[in-house]
């Protein structure tokens, strides 16, 4: 991915510092990514906050709070990584701006926070474990970027686009909410929707597309793309679908349960958008098959 160079947004907040709290950690061999992705689907079925379930599931009680709260600051400038985050989310910036602009609205763009261990968050405390997350109560992405070495080594999704993949599905959340769909999909499940896992894996999916319109205009715009690099981004959609994350946990795969969709649903979508760069081609609420 050609990104050396390019403009680097000043929505980043770095709070990796002093403070932040434990963590469960992928990374610890405590929990694995099966009592993960059980947590998660939990949370999603019952409205637990995913810590308390992943706090049953290890004997271990959630911290209630981060003890201190870094402050925020921006990354050093010889933080490769953290420089290649900033640089993927201004991307993301200069295209939704363009694409509200030409819908006759205004995009609000989101922070980004680097955090290790545990950070506080409006939507309660984050944690590594949970991976990178979308709070649409602060409009921020929060990312502990040793999620990158689980995503290329327990994970097998490696390469650099694989990366801006992950950053530009949490952007499309924060579109999401920009367009009230987040809150719309939220009501629904709060007044008892039969179908709130489907409701939630079609917004999952959503933001896929949204990842894969993104990219389109950058390409267009600014020529990101190398060799490989859309390889690599469906390879990483195709790892983190929830069948396949239910499978290489060693448990018996249960469609029912699903939230974020299938490893062929998620490829599909994000090629929806990289291929049509069209938001209105991403309406996955009104399609019939996913």
């Amino acid at each position: 991915m050609r990104w050396e160079g390019n403009r680097e947004s000043s929505n980043v907040e770095d709070r990796r510092g002093a403070g932040g709290g434990g963590g469960f950690g992928l990374g610890g061999g405590t929990i694995g990514i099966g009592t993960i992705v059980i947590a998660l689907i939990g949370g999603a079925i019952f409205g637990i906050n995913p810590l308390t379930i992943l706090g049953m599931l290890s004997g271990e009680a959630p911290p209630a709070v981060v003890q201190q709260q870094a402050p925020a600051q921006r990354p050093p400038a010889d933080d490769t990584l953290a420089r290649f985050v900033s640089t993927v989310l201004a991307d993301t910036e200069d295209v939704w701006r363009e694409q509200f602009r030409q819908g006759g609205g205004t995009y609000q763009e989101p922070k980004l926070v680097l955090f290790r261990g545990a950070v506080r968050t409006a939507c309660g405390t984050g944690e590594s474990a949970m991976g990178p997350f979308y709070c649409p109560g602060d409009q921020k992405v929060y990312i502990d970027l040793s999620f990158y070495e689980t995503l290329k080594k327990r994970l097998g999704a490696p390469g650099d686009f694989a990366q801006a993949y992950v950053i530009a599905h949490e952007v499309g959340h924060h579109v999401q909410h920009q367009l009230g769909i987040t809150e719309r999909v939220h009501a629904a499940r709060s007044r008892g929707a039969p179908n709130a896992n489907e409701l939630s894996v079609r917004l999952e999916l959503q933001a896929d597309c949204f990842a894969g319109v993104w990219a389109h205009h950058a390409q267009n715009a600014r020529q990101i793309l190398e060799q490989g690099d859309v390889e690599e981004a469906m390879n990483a959609a195709a790892k983190i679908g929830d069948d396949a994350l239910q499978s290489s946990s060693g448990r018996a795969v249960v469609p029912e349960s699903f939230t974020h969709g299938t490893s062929a649903q998620r490829q599909r979508w994000f090629a929806t958008g990289m291929k049509t760069g069209s938001v209105k081609a991403c309406d996955t609420f009104s399609a019939r098959a996913l």
